[in-house]
């Protein structure tokens, strides 16, 4: 059973870490590391963990590597004292969104290197994770990431090229649904509705819809259609909807998050 350690356990790298270590007879963390010791003493006593504040000791530690560093501090993350040697032979998986695995590699030069999208929802095993070959990884390499991402929920692997898209999309994409969620919770209590009640009617609205989608394989529009009856409710809300230009505002927002992810590595 490989050891995985988190090298820079913050809102991510924990939510990984709480997401793998519920799942019983897979893969978990077994070392973690942090810039604050408070940090790393709050997560030993919460999440039963070693954690240090030595990133060397993390990759001495494990099998497996998960950066979750912020962007721009990871190649001097990885070209501290000891990191390179410690890393040699191992798997190296970045979350660092916008770091390339050639940049990736210029540092970790004997390490099979994996990049991976992940988000937070990981946290409570519906995460959606899309991970990517890079230098020396084979398909050994790429089946534990997958198995892996796979303990916190859906994973799939697509060419480097993707994954400034999927950031934007699903990496940045729940802070989206959050506000459309909201939206609709407000619109609830705007007709009488407590806030507690419009908030989970729109939550279970929300993943009922979702899990449609992916349970039934089905187009979004072709179910939406089902919905909307001649001359009724639905229908007016939809062209409601329209008039404020959601799709266009929603596609827009995507690329711009995919953009800014882009440069997040410079």
């Amino acid at each position: 059973m490989e050891r995985i350690g988190i090298m820079g356990c913050g809102t991510m790298g924990e939510a990984i870490l709480v997401g793998l270590n519920q799942v019983e007879g897979g893969p978990h963390v077994t070392t973690v590391s942090t810039r604050r010791t408070a940090t790393a003493e709050r997560l030993a006593a919460t999440h039963g963990v070693e954690a240090t504040t030595d990133n060397a000791a993390v990759a001495r530690a494990v099998d497996v590597v998960v950066l979750c560093v912020k962007p721009s501090a990871a190649r001097a993350v990885l070209d501290a004292p000891g990191v390179t040697e410690a890393l040699a032979g191992k798997l190296l998986i970045s979350i660092c969104a916008g770091v390339d695995t050639r940049a990736l590699a210029q540092s970790a030069s004997q390490s099979a290197i994996v990049r991976a999208m992940p988000n937070t929802p990981s946290v409570i095993g519906e995460g959606m994770t899309v991970v990517s070959p890079g230098p020396r990884a084979t398909e050994a390499h790429m089946a534990l990431a997958q198995t892996i991402f796979e303990g916190v929920g859906r994973c799939r692997i697509l060419e480097e090229k993707h994954l400034d898209a999927v950031t934007g999309l699903s990496g940045s994409g729940p802070a989206f649904a959050f506000v459309i969620l909201e939206s609709l919770a407000d619109g609830g209590v705007r007709m009488g509705l407590p806030r507690d009640v419009a908030v989970e009617l729109a939550a279970q609205t929300m993943a009922g819809a979702a899990r449609m989608v992916l349970v039934t394989g089905r187009h979004p529009a072709a179910l939406k259609d089902e919905v909307t009856t001649p001359a009724g409710c639905t229908i007016a809300g939809l062209l409601t909807m329209e008039d404020g230009r959601i799709r266009s505002t929603m596609a827009r927002t995507i690329e711009e998050a995919a953009r800014v992810a882009s440069g997040l590595g410079e």
